[in-house]
């Protein structure tokens, strides 16, 4: 049963959220966010802790920064990517506390 309690969400904000998870659905993504979740890396540093080459991790971020999980910042000739979105510490949390238990 549907109580009045449930949070009345709009067809274009459960599009939103669906396309954001989605987004964060790849093994790769994954370990993106926490390792940013825990400072700031450069896109090589990130791909190479991913194993996967930094063109491809370009790709991943440039999603993720899409639904504003990220920002970047220049900083000489490097570009560090930091964590923007508030809500993921709690969702990594969520998927860390049901399939990363120690």
């Amino acid at each position: 049963m549907i109580t009045k309690e449930t949070p009345d969400f709009n067809g274009q904000a459960l599009e939103e959220a669906a396309e954001c998870l989605k987004v964060l659905a790849h093994p790769a993504r994954i370990r993106i966010v926490q390792l940013l979740l825990r400072g700031r890396y450069t896109v090589g540093e990130l791909a190479e802790d991913c194993g996967i080459p930094s063109n491809v991790a370009s790709e991943h971020l440039r999603l993720m920064q899409r639904c504003g999980f990220f920002t970047s910042e220049r900083e000489g000739r490097s570009v560090y990517y930091q964590v923007a979105e508030p809500h993921l510490n709690k969702m990594m949390a969520c998927i860390e506390g049901r399939f990363f238990q120690k």
